[in-house]
């Protein structure tokens, strides 16, 4: 019945859900019977016909005995039977899939490691869902998964998501819906084809002869016909069969009290009101009234509500006499829904204002048992904002406001907060919930609010948490600025703060850390320090952390993959920028959440190759990005993007004016002046204005060698070649720069030499230019050279000369006038890793360098030395350079 081979090794359990918390293990415990159980075995028969069919459904009200039943014939089926209970809490995609597949490890059930978990508790990818429908159609015996309370799905999305997990496990899967409602799945068509097994109220309710015999083990007997009445009245439903046993109990006359509560007419609430609570004693219904504004209850947390020291037994009590209050394991309990809410309501009308000191209680006692979530929603339902922010910032916790996972909860949570709460604490709190929303202007100004109070009380409690997040919030605020200055010193105050916080707190969040260094690395990206920001961004990129850092890592990656792109490295920004889309969709994070980086990138690459209409789609992709993580660079590079888009189309009115005012920043970035110089000129030169185009990229610093090459062309445009060998001398792209660059350059060589009357010159350049070209697939070079480039191209090609605008297989240009043979072709990513070879890196620098494994790049050598017939490194560089494969 599980499906799993016992020789499968078990996979790394996850700690915690897409939120950060631990997993509730009471969620997949299959829920206790009550000594008073009544086992009916006609609905067990008919639920072994699950066994059968791909879905069941048990569906009925309120109380009507759906999951004591299924819970029942359950356990006998132990172990196998995968039990999720669900929340109306937690109602995204990403927590109901986080949880489901994690009901299946619980299970013993566990899917393959490749399947992945959601990190995002309002998303899951179709990856996702596809790797574990495939997992179940594959095992050899069906696993059953039951979903208690399934009435809480609410969101379409995850019917949806359900459905296409059944449908494609084929008869691996065997799902059971415990349910009030009627579930959004095709029921018409499961039951057409026979593959529905369906269990509704009028199965579900008692029957007289099961009335008779549940009320007998309550110590109760009634004739037959007046079980018949009971029936008829309560229409056989559990709970208030049930009710009216409890209550009955304890009249002097049960089988009159049963006649009375017959031809009573009032309401469940009343019912449970005059005949549950009050037949408890005044500390009982204390106990309860003040339990019912929780979710889920312990005794110790009972305790702290009560003000007692014997809510153990007490709990203990109610549930073994069945009133309502169910036991969750683990000595966990929660109070039945509709009773917990009756008793809400009588709490407002015994009590009046005690509620918002209950959440209060509950907020403090749930704060010191490290369940900060559950913490902030009764912090702030009582109101007590300072406490609540308190506990945020004490935890370290603040960068949860930027990580993407419950980021849209909390800064939601906080909307709420009055003026009136005033402290550090809550100052940085509003500061996170700003700038995570890209407002400036509060966000700063709560900042300087915050340091100001942590100026005023410097050994405060909590006080290094504070300013360490207060720094980590300056290093947000420089990078959403543009400020290098003000990130470096962030950084330096952020490392002098690290040392005085509990290092059990920095390892519990390790996004802090990453948080941090992503800022750094985008100042010094945005400053043009490339070189120092690299490694600030590997690190990011290479953390720890799964999911909490998951939406960090690949945002550093796009960045990463901007510099390649900057430098004309094509090939490794195409790689980064999938990896950094790769690792959104290993956790299920929305796309929405990203800084829209790596698709930026993507489609700056595909403009290169010619095709501005997976650029325009990939830019449109990018348009609905994350406020928290946009910032001058993107910015700066959507801008760009969206200019080389216009020229690509032949719009130069509309690209200069996409790249007519400067992105707002505190400093300059000199990468993305001169891009947006280097635009310009070439907007310029499409409308022969070479002069123009000339004087643009003449006011661009020195070291931005892209604009250099860019100004040789216009120079050369401009009729003056001897100008734009000059330049190009000057700067030596070669070897520095990727084809992006030095493919322009040569191109730039190329048409001077054909102009001074170098045709020879001219060809060799050309096909130059077309080998380096052709491994990144870059086309955009020769289409805007101009007409004095298809005279070359339609005469006879130099051997190993691939056309632009195809991709041929590699032709070895001629040696000692004879062509060396290839027996095979190398493949791209081969011709990658020679090249790299080539350049002295080691094995583990090329990983790196690719982002790919040791493994792999050493699978690439093998592959490659076996195609050019050689046994060393250096035999390999040398036969592909003679080949021109690289």
């Amino acid at each position: 019945m599980t499906g799993l081979e016992e020789e499968r090794p078990e996979p790394t359990v996850p700690e915690a859900d897409p939120r950060g918390d631990p997993y509730l293990r009471t969620r997949f415990a299959v829920p206790a019977r009550p000594v008073t159980f009544l086992r009916r075995e006609r609905l067990v028969r008919h639920l072994d016909q699950a066994l059968r069919t791909p879905l069941t459904m048990v569906n009925g009200a309120a109380g009507a005995g759906k999951t004591l039943l299924v819970a029942d014939w359950a356990a006998e089926r132990e172990p196998g039977v995968a039990w999720f209970t669900t929340e109306a809490a937690d109602q995204g995609p990403g927590m109901f899939w986080a949880y489901l597949l994690q009901a299946l490890r619980a299970a013993g059930v566990p899917p393959p490691p490749g399947v992945g978990s959601p990190a995002d508790a309002g998303r899951v990818t179709r990856t996702l869902l596809a790797r574990l429908a495939a997992d179940l159609s594959a095992r050899e015996r069906p696993v059953t998964v039951v979903l208690d309370e399934y009435d809480q799905i609410r969101d379409p999305d995850i019917a949806e998501q359900l459905e296409f997990v059944l449908h494609h496990a084929g008869g691996g899967l065997r799902l059971i819906l415990v349910t009030r409602t009627e579930p959004l799945l095709p029921l018409h068509r499961y039951r057409a084809a026979g593959e529905l097994t369906e269990i509704r109220g009028a199965e579900l309710a008692l029957t007289p002869e099961e009335t008779a015999e549940l009320l007998a083990l309550h110590g109760l007997r009634l004739p037959l016909p007046a079980a018949h009445a009971l029936v008829e009245r309560t229409r056989g439903w559990a709970a208030g069969l049930r009710l009216c046993a409890l209550a009955a109990q304890e009249s002097p006359d049960p089988e009159t009290y049963l006649k009375e509560f017959e031809a009573d007419r009032s309401t469940v609430a009343d019912f449970l009101l005059a005949e549950v609570l009050k037949q408890q004693t005044s500390e009982v219904q204390d106990v309860l009234l003040r339990v019912s504004v929780l979710e889920r209850f312990c005794p110790d947390l009972a305790n702290a509500l009560t003000e007692r020291t014997d809510s153990a037994p007490i709990l203990a009590g109610l549930h073994r006499e069945n009133a309502f209050v169910e036991d969750l394991g683990h000595s966990w309990y929660r109070l039945h829904p509709l009773f917990g809410e009756i008793l809400r309501a009588h709490l407002r009308v015994r009590a009046p204002g005690l509620e918002p000191e209950l959440h209060r209680r509950a907020a403090r006692w749930l704060g010191s048992a490290g369940f900060l979530s559950e913490m902030l929603a009764h912090g702030a339902a009582a109101g007590d904002w300072e406490y609540a922010a308190g506990a945020l910032v004490d935890d370290l916790a603040i960068g949860r406001l930027f990580t993407g996972l419950c980021s849209g909860d909390l800064a939601d949570l906080f909307s709420r907060m009055g003026p009136e709460a005033g402290s550090p604490a809550t100052d940085l709190v509003r500061a996170a919930r700003d700038l995570s929303r890209c407002d400036l202007e509060h966000g700063l100004a709560h900042l300087r609010r915050a340091e100001e109070g942590l100026t005023a009380e410097p050994d405060r409690e909590g006080a290094p948490a504070a300013r360490l997040s207060c720094a980590l919030l300056q290093a947000v605020a420089a990078r959403l600025t543009g400020s290098p200055e003000r990130a470096e010193a962030a950084a330096e105050q952020a490392a002098k703060e690290r040392e005085a916080v509990p290092a059990h707190l920095l390892d519990k969040h390790p996004e802090l850390a990453a948080l941090l260094l992503t800022q750094l690395g985008s100042t010094r990206l945005w400053a043009g320090r490339f070189e120092e920001a690299r490694p600030a961004l590997t690190q990011v990129a290479d953390c720890p952390g799964g999911a909490s850092t998951a939406l960090l890592r690949a945002d550093s990656l796009g960045r990463l993959a901007l510099i390649d792109q900057l430098e004309g490295r094509l090939g490794p920004a195409e790689r980064a920028a999938r990896a950094a889309l790769t690792e959104t969709e290993r956790f299920g994070l929305p796309q929405p959440a990203d800084s829209g980086i790596a698709r930026l990138v993507l489609a700056a690459v595909a403009l290169e190759r010619d095709e501005p209409d997976a650029a325009g789609a990939l830019l449109d992709a990018a348009a609905e990005s994350d406020p928290a993580l946009r910032d001058p660079v993107t910015e700066a590079v959507r801008a760009l993007v969206t200019a080389r888009l216009h020229l690509a189309r032949g719009d130069t009115r509309a690209a200069l004016a996409a790249v007519a005012e400067a992105v707002p920043s505190e400093a300059v970035s000199p990468w993305a002046a001169g891009e947006a110089a280097l635009v310009a000129s070439a907007a310029h030169l499409a409308e022969g204005r070479s002069e123009a185009a000339a004087e643009l990229l003449a006011e661009v610093p020195d070291g931005q060698v892209a604009c250099a090459v860019g100004a040789a062309r216009a120079r050369l445009a401009a009729g003056d070649p001897g100008a734009a060998v000059e330049l190009l001398d000057r700067v030596r792209p070669e070897g520095r720069f990727g084809p992006g660059v030095t493919v322009r350059a040569a191109l730039v060589r190329a048409e001077a030499a054909d102009k001074t009357g170098d045709a020879d010159g001219a060809r060799r350049l050309v096909a130059r230019a077309l080998r380096e070209a052709r491994r990144d697939r870059l086309r955009r070079p020769f289409t805007e050279a101009g007409p004095w480039l298809r005279p070359l191209l339609d005469r006879a090609p130099v051997p190993g000369s691939p056309r632009p605008a195809v991709a041929p297989a590699p032709v070895a240009p001629a040696t000692d006038g004879q062509a060396a043979p290839v027996v095979e072709e190398l493949s791209g990513r081969e011709r990658d890793v020679l090249s790299r070879l080539a350049l002295m890196m080691s094995t583990e620098e090329i990983a790196a360098d690719l982002y790919v494994s040791v493994n792999t790049v050493k699978t690439h050598l093998k592959s490659a030395y076996r195609k050019l017939g050689v046994n060393r490194r250096q035999d390999a560089v040398r036969r592909a350079r003679e080949l021109g494969s690289i």
